[in-house]
């Protein structure tokens, strides 16, 4: 039997003898892999930090003490030493482990956690209710109180949100330790000053000797206190570790390290003795990303978190981590894949165009961008703030920028979209990737409310692609709109080659795009934001033969197109807005808003759109129907749109001059609206 399948709860753990320990890492880095494998998922940056939650668990106890993560895309190996062992084989789904952290499939979870720079402020704010209550550990009143631990990594750090908690933490006068994951990594080279720091800390010729350093002393210090007796008695070298040039220090935090993050029995002493030092302490520990398999070590970018993929597993008695054959798994072309060639042509075309990315060059598709044009694409690490700043001070001197960012991380920027573009009328461009639902990442990275939150920019224009050209004629839109700021949004999907055979005009300020044959007097009109336009059209063709629909690709969020508005409301067409965003504050809403402007009724006026609650981990699919954005279930509000404005009209309402027809084959008025069944 695998010692893994023995690990029920971190009490397992600790009975094992740190000799049997690194046994237990490569069976936890081959379960992941193979899972990873299977349904896609993070694997690097779980690979290279099993030795370090090891020794976590082993010398912690997070059923009492507190384990806060940074991003918490690295927790599958907490996840697995916590008893969740039965989860991992639906990774990803509603039915298995959620890919971060998740307070309601165990308590050793704190918090959802799927964004950089929060897990220092968030432990801070542990730290000081631990004290409120008591229960903090104080080495003389209380020493089996609890400890709180926040694990980083070396880009994140770097994150505002993170500095600012690290300027607090400073202050605490308790034990409260920072354990920054430095893998030399984010999710692509990490930038910036802070990173080059970082550099200069692992090439200094005392980390080569800092291992064999660290178990010296801890032998020779009487009591063991490597931190408060070994600094003053072992010399110049474990000085240097400890002060690491003082950056730390300034913030009232003692540092230790850099530290080997794959030697567990180091980790744990070390570990040991910061577990009862009375003050804030920083542990720099040195990691590799993807360790364990040479694929995931050669591009920790790649498998950062790739889709499914194949691979040729070692022979047995191989080492696991021997090169072998990889092969990722694609469903077709991406949007983000689409977006990396648009932006690619309008940079070669246009010399005042700029661009940037905050951490994810990959993830949003600026990787070629950068290689070819350097001088006039950044990545600027985890700093979405920074960059959305950035980019208004290009577009004041005359530049025009695109800023490519993931929807959800854009809420991190949106203070800067209103303060520092909006407010000074400057156009800086919103290219928002992973708009809408996405999958396995699930609550903590679905784009649930760029609009919402952009709707309430004066002048910010707002638009949505439904397939490849669509997207190149936004982009193409937002290059020579210098008026204000503008955004796109495109999904986590494939790009759909459905509309290849029509013509994209190009986009219009305000305009919406008819997809469908226009048709006379139509029985219903489906005003769709975005991709969901294109299931509209699978829900019209479920009905085709009962009701004459007309799909329209509204295009624009802000401004909606007022005039196709009032002409579908006061023919009396019932109208079903459509998107993959927040019912709250979404599409629908400036539909609605747009009517009562003009005072008109929207009693006809269906909204559809991503409910006023929280959607897990699953595949897009069925988050998709869970929303009840599905085709069938599209269809399903349709009719009963139509049904409804056939019995308003009964009842001499607005559009009693237009009677719908009674769908060939459908249930009498009378017995559908009281629940009655077909003959």
């Amino acid at each position: 039997m695998r010692l893994l399948d023995t690990i029920k709860s971190p009490a397992d753990l600790k009975a094992l003898t740190v000799e049997r320990l690194p046994q237990l890492a490569q069976e936890i880095r081959d379960a992941i892999c193979h899972q990873v494998s299977r349904t896609g998922g993070h694997l690097a940056p779980n690979l290279g930090v099993v030795e370090l939650t090891i020794a976590l668990h082993y010398v912690f106890d997070f059923s009492f003490d507190r384990l806060l993560f940074d991003v918490g895309h690295q927790c599958y190996p907490h996840k697995l030493l916590t008893g969740r062992l039965p989860l991992l084989d639906h990774l990803r789904t509603r039915r298995g482990m959620a890919g971060f952290p998740e307070p309601s499939e165990s308590p050793f979870d704190l918090f959802r956690v799927g964004h950089a720079g929060t897990g220092i402020s968030t432990a801070v704010g542990m730290a000081r209710g631990d004290a409120l209550t008591g229960e903090a550990f104080d080495p003389k009143h209380r020493p089996d109180g609890r400890r709180v631990v926040t694990m980083i990594g070396d880009a994140s750090i770097v994150n505002g949100v993170a500095m600012e908690g690290l300027n607090n933490a400073g202050t605490l006068p308790r034990q409260f330790l920072v354990v920054l994951n430095d893998n030399g990594m984010s999710i692509s080279h990490p930038q910036g000053a802070v990173s080059q720091y970082f550099d200069r800390v692992r090439l200094s010729s005392l980390y080569a000797d800092l291992k064999k350093s660290a178990g010296e002393i801890l032998k020779h210090v009487p009591g063991g206190s490597l931190v408060r007796e070994a600094y003053h008695r072992a010399g110049e070298a474990t000085k240097a570790m400890l002060d690491e040039g003082g950056w730390f220090e300034q913030f009232g935090l003692k540092t230790v390290g850099p530290i080997d993050g794959h030697d567990i029995p180091t980790l744990i002493g070390i570990l040991s003795e910061a577990r009862d030092f009375p003050r804030p302490m920083v542990l720099h520990v040195k990691t590799v990303k993807g360790k364990g398999f040479a694929f995931s070590e050669a591009d920790a970018s790649k498998f950062h978190s790739p889709p499914a993929f194949e691979f040729d597993t070692p022979e047995e008695g191989e080492p696991a981590e021997r090169a072998c054959r990889v092969e990722l798994k694609s469903e077709g072309r991406s949007f983000t894949s689409a977006f990396s060639d648009a932006i690619l042509g309008l940079l070669a075309r246009d010399p005042k165009i700029v661009a940037c990315t905050a951490a994810m060059p990959d993830g949003t598709g600026l990787t070629k961008s950068l290689a070819a044009h350097p001088d006039r694409v950044w990545d600027t690490g985890i700093c979405e703030s920074h960059a959305l700043d950035m980019m208004a001070g290009l577009a004041k001197t005359g530049f025009r920028p695109f800023f490519a960012v993931y929807s959800t991380f854009f809420q991190r920027a949106f203070d800067q979209a209103f303060q520092e573009a909006s407010l000074q009328g400057l156009a800086v461009r919103l290219c928002l990737d992973r708009a809408g639902l996405v999958g396995g990442d699930g609550a903590v990275h679905h784009g649930f409310c760029d609009t919402a939150l952009l709707r309430t920019l004066p002048g910010a224009v707002i638009t949505a692609a439904i397939d490849e050209p669509s997207l190149i004629a936004a982009l193409e839109f937002m290059r020579t709109h210098d008026e204000s700021l503008s955004s796109v949004r495109y999904p986590r999907d494939v790009v759909s080659a459905r509309l290849a055979n029509q013509p994209c005009p190009p986009f219009v300020l305000g305009k919406a795009r008819l997809l469908t044959p226009e048709i006379a007097n139509p029985d219903a009109a489906v005003l769709a934001f975005g991709t969901p336009a294109l299931t509209a059209f699978d829900a019209a063709e479920q009905l085709k033969g009962e009701y004459r629909i007309e799909v329209y690709d509204a295009r624009f969020a802000k401004p909606v197109d007022a005039a196709l508005i009032r002409r579908l409301i006061e023919s009396g067409t019932p109208i079903i807005t459509l998107e993959d965003h927040s019912i709250v504050g979404g599409f629908g809403s400036a539909v609605l808003e747009s009517a009562q402007e003009m005072g008109l009724s929207a009693a006809g006026v269906t909204r559809l759109g991503l409910p006023d609650s929280f959607i897990h981990q699953d595949s897009r699919s069925k988050q998709i129907a869970e929303a009840g954005l599905d085709a069938v279930s599209i269809a399903r509000a349709i009719r009963e749109s139509v049904l409804r404005r056939a019995d308003t009209t009964a009842r001499g309402g607005p559009g009693a001059s237009r009677p719908a027809p009674e769908p060939k084959g459908a249930i009498p008025l009378n017995a559908a609206l009281h629940g009655q069944s077909r003959p």
